[in-house]
């Protein structure tokens, strides 16, 4: 008698073979029988009209403080996610010295948009070595698994000290001690090495990460830690400024060490074609071996306005500061009244902050997000539009929007991925060969950005429901989102419905299934805020065997534990 059996279900094993009905029998923490004929089982489960999938495996996210306090690692546990993997984009919280806590806190706020004080309240440092760290998320149990990197902005200034966080040139002796640090968390399990050369990465005090600026000497030295032990991922976030450059060492990297070299890519406005040219770039690399690997999102990457939010059009207007610090309720107070109005829409701003002007004038990329939320917008729902139809000014139709659902309403404008109101980009990426689906940013961003979702809006948006375009199928959109992501990260015990693989998956209501909209919550350490966004449509997901949420409710199982390193099936 098997421990579970889950009885007459649509199964999408993973693979991306065509779905067929079945039975899936669980011993322990494996699958042990795929079938029509599965043995009885102590615990049975009727998935009749379900469909059965693998657990979903998120590549990046930055629960690297969250981890330490939070076992249920919200809101990506909600989404049937069963593994996750932390520490990218260079930031994290090793290794440390003890009386840079706070710096290290700073830079993640800064690049994340983590409230620094719920890190501060939350984090319990239990480590400074890297290894330090590995153990100290080794005692603790979660619903789901989490892996990690080592990120370059914590060792630049743990070996360089001031000089490292301030981007000073590395020496031989500083690079050979980074990557004896780099290598000796990959060997104790770290799953690779992260870092960032993006100016929009910034820490709290507006200095550029450690390890933007580094030269091809210092990448390619850590990485050769990475080489010489066979094992490891390099991940980057990168403007990829030039690209010729920047590629060069890459595929430079990639051919010497033998190892995975993965980056974001994302559509700009400021180069809608850039995006294509660095797949073609990979491509090329590619087909001279180089193991390159284009990291990209579902949905765009978008800011969610509102007056609670931390970004909206008025927040650097003189006349709304004379209310910003009050209390939500008692802003409304203010904000309905028709004389604060009108003088708060008759004010024009100066803006010292390039970026923060476009946020704040981006009409024609500014949409109501709706109920459900629409992230593939028409260009004519945008805010621009709706003012031209109604005779009024782009600001009076953002600040009466905001007001709606008792002030709680929120916009959507898509930063990434959204240039000319054409998804068609995503769809392409989607479809490429040398991408793979990353980038929900889970745990980070808490005031602006909820996209850990993400798993969820592929099957629903680019499976079900997309009218705007062509959809993806079924098995391909499962695949992409599970034995990819895995193997990427040599996590090859996962992402698929096989037996002796992880019994690692999700029992979904398909046509049920969906995200909410998403809403601010004050529930972090300290009470910090973040965006949170739920999901409704996962009747089971059972991670290791067990069944940790029943109808989008935790049941108190814990099996999650640490990954440490690679993973043979």
């Amino acid at each position: 008698m098997h421990d579970l059996v889950i009885r007459n279900a649509k199964i999408v094993d993973g693979t991306g073979a065509p779905a067929f009905a079945g039975d899936v029998g669980v011993d322990g923490e494996r699958i042990s029988a795929v079938g029509s004929t599965v043995d009885a089982g102590k615990r049975e489960i009727d998935a009749a009209g379900r469909l059965l999938a693998p657990g979903w495996v998120d590549i990046h996210t930055h629960y690297d403080g969250q981890v330490t306090w939070d076992p249920e690692l919200t809101p990506s546990c909600w989404h049937g996610v069963t593994t996750v993997v932390m520490g990218n984009c260079g930031v994290g919280f090793a290794p440390v010295k003890p009386d840079r806590h706070a710096w290290l806190i700073g830079l993640m706020e800064g690049v994340e948009d983590i409230p620094g004080t719920a890190l501060s309240e939350g984090i319990r440092w239990e480590w400074e070595t890297f290894p330090e760290y590995l153990d100290a998320l080794d005692r603790g149990r979660r619903v789901l698994d989490v892996g990690t990197q080592v990120p370059h902005g914590a060792v630049r200034a743990y070996v360089m000290g001031e000089r490292g966080a301030k981007n000073e040139v590395a020496t031989a002796e500083d690079i050979a001690a980074m990557a004896h640090i780099v290598g000796e968390a990959v060997a104790a399990g770290a799953l690779g090495f992260s870092t960032s050369r993006t100016m929009l990465h910034r820490a709290i005090d507006g200095e550029p990460v450690p390890g933007t600026f580094a030269a091809a000497e210092e990448v390619l030295g850590i990485g050769a830690a990475l080489g010489r032990l066979r094992a490891g991922v390099f991940e980057m976030a990168s403007d990829l400024m030039p690209e010729d450059r920047e590629f060069a060492w890459m595929k430079e990297f990639a051919l010497q060490t033998g190892r995975p070299l993965t980056f974001a890519l994302l559509q700009s406005d400021f180069d809608p074609s850039q995006w294509r040219r660095l797949l073609t770039l990979t491509e090329e690399a590619v087909a001279e071996g180089a193991r390159i690997t284009a990291q990209i999102a579902v949905r765009p990457t978008g800011l969610l306005l509102g007056w609670d939010s931390n970004v909206h059009p008025f927040l650097f207007h003189s006349v709304y500061k004379e209310v910003a610090a009050l209390p939500l309720a008692e802003r409304l107070v203010h904000l309905r009244e028709p004389g604060f109005r009108d003088r708060l829409l008759a004010e024009s701003p100066q803006f010292t902050n390039p970026f923060a002007g476009y946020v704040a004038t981006a009409f024609h990329k500014m949409f109501p997000l709706g109920d459900p939320p629409n992230y593939e917008p028409a260009p004519d729902a945008s805010v621009a539009a709706i003012a031209a139809r109604e005779g009024r000014t782009p600001q009076a139709v953002v600040y009466d929007m905001m007001l709606q659902r008792d002030g709680r309403e929120l916009l959507y404008l898509p930063i990434l991925n959204y240039a000319d109101g054409n998804f068609e980009p995503i769809h392409e990426m989607l479809l490429h060969p040398n991408t793979v689906i990353s980038l929900s940013d889970g745990g980070a961003h808490c005031g602006v950005i909820c996209d850990a979702g993400s798993p969820t809006y592929l099957l629903t948006h680019w499976v079900r429901d997309r009218s705007r375009g062509p959809r993806l199928p079924l098995e391909f959109a499962v695949r992409r989102q599970t034995a990819e992501t895995a193997a990427l990260y040599g996590l090859h015990d996962r992402g698929m419905i096989r037996p002796g693989l992880l019994a690692d998956l999700n029992v979904i209501d398909f046509d049920r299934l969906g995200v909410e909209l998403p809403a601010l919550h004050f529930d972090l350490p300290a009470n910090g805020k973040r965006l949170l966004q739920r999901a409704r449509g996962y009747d089971y997901t059972i991670k290791s065997g067990q069944v940790t949420f029943e109808s989008g409710n935790a049941t108190g199982a814990r099996p999650g534990a640490l990954v440490r390193g690679a993973r043979n099936a």
